[in-house]
């Protein structure tokens, strides 16, 4: 399917939590389910809103919303990228997270999920476990830090993906895809 790349028709949103607000970025049917879209490494950048996009329109459809976790920050290199995911304040990036799920629920989404690709993979499964509102996972890449989360808490279905051929060790480790496996009772 052809994803435009233009942001044309995306909402911005204000997004307020208990000691902050947030830019956010919707697109799809307002009362449709809504699916929290996090960001890689990068920043909210035309790839994560072409994503947001393409899960708008899939099926009957989707409310699609992407929260500005660097708050307008955008990488354009792998070491700048490594900088603001170095920086940012994960406590506080599950806050926006939960702050996004209201949001889509009380403005007409009934159910929520929440998805992400390799950072926003890890903060996707924290938020299966820190963030009750969430009804679903789907994590691309990215495994959260023991020190965030034991992902054996979680409290939503949580459905991880990792390349198996994918050599990478790191941040997106496909070695940790066998203990999270166990860890979260998959076969």
């Amino acid at each position: 399917m052809a994803v435009a790349s233009d942001a044309a028709h995306f909402q911005k949103v204000r997004i307020q939590r208990e000691d902050t607000t947030f830019d956010a970025y919707v697109v799809g049917k307002q009362d449709a389910p809504g699916v929290v879209v996090l960001q890689e490494w990068w920043g909210v950048n035309n790839q994560v809103k072409n994503h947001a996009t393409h899960i708008s329109q899939i099926g009957h459809g989707y409310r699609a919303l992407v929260p500005d976790l660097y708050r307008g920050k955008v990488a354009l290199d792998a070491a700048e990228a490594r900088h603001l995911m170095e920086g940012l304040d994960w406590q506080g990036a599950i806050k926006d997270i939960q702050a996004s799920v209201k949001w889509l629920k009380e403005n007409g989404s009934p159910k929520v999920g929440v998805t992400g690709y390799c950072m926003g993979g890890a903060l996707a499964i924290a938020s299966g476990v820190l963030v009750p509102e969430v009804d679903a996972v789907v994590a691309f890449y990215g495994t959260p830090s023991s020190k965030l989360v034991d992902p054996s808490r979680a409290l939503a279905p949580i459905q991880a993906h990792f390349g198996e051929l994918d050599t990478y060790v790191g941040f997106a480790d496909v070695t940790v895809r066998p203990s999270l496996t166990l860890v979260l009772g998959i076969i």
